[in-house]
């Protein structure tokens, strides 16, 4: 589990096609390396992905990681190159504060930018999601965006908006976003376990 709350920003540094269904990421990171073990979780970009290699990379830490096929249908990893910026998180453990909200790391599908509007210090946006998962989204509730934890603003059909504060455009990858841009959606556990049960109701 994680939290929204990203800690560091990564960079993949190499992209390796292994075979036809696996793609292994090596990731640039600012952790320490003795902290990671063989076998976590890291949420990387929203992503749950599960660390098979530590090491370093000059004299940057490095982590390896491998998205298979359905990881890189459903999500953005697809498009990850040499260069590529990433939010990271480290999974949550017992005790730490929950900042934002419980967010799994299992995508639910990809979103789109198709609007900006920059202010003083902020940035607000509009974003497309897919229409299965447009009902899912609630003014006033939560959603990951390529792994960060923001409150939805506004709804309108399968379009919603967020205004990301100074602080969040600073450290993590959305203040890059631009019209036209792809993100990694998570929609809010609560949301979708709420109109579960409501279609078994109806049933």
């Amino acid at each position: 589990m994680f939290t929204g709350i990203i800690n560091d920003l990564g960079e993949a540094i190499e992209v390796h096609e292994k075979d036809e269904v696996l793609r292994r990421l090596t990731i640039g990171c600012g952790y320490d390396p003795d902290s990671i073990d063989i076998g976590a979780s890291i949420a990387c970009s929203g992503i749950c992905l599960t660390v098979v290699e530590r090491g370093r990379v000059g004299n940057r830490t490095s982590f390896a990681v491998d998205a298979a096929a359905e990881t890189l249908r459903m999500t953005t990893a697809r498009n990850w190159r040499r260069g590529t910026r990433l939010n990271l998180e480290r999974s949550l453990r017992l005790g730490d504060e929950l900042g934002g909200h419980m967010v799994s790391g299992h995508v639910d599908g990809i979103a789109e930018v198709v609007a900006r509007d920059d202010f003083l210090d902020s940035a607000g946006f509009s974003f497309r999601a897919p229409a299965a998962l447009a009902r899912f989204i609630a003014p006033k509730g939560s959603v990951a965006l390529d792994g960060v934890s923001l409150t939805v603003n506004k709804v309108e059909g399968d379009t919603f908006a967020v205004l990301i504060i100074p602080h969040t455009l600073k450290v993590t990858t959305l203040g890059a976003l631009r019209v036209g841009a792809h993100v990694n959606l998570e929609v809010d556990q609560m949301a979708r376990y709420a109109a579960r049960l409501l279609e078994a109701g109806q049933r």
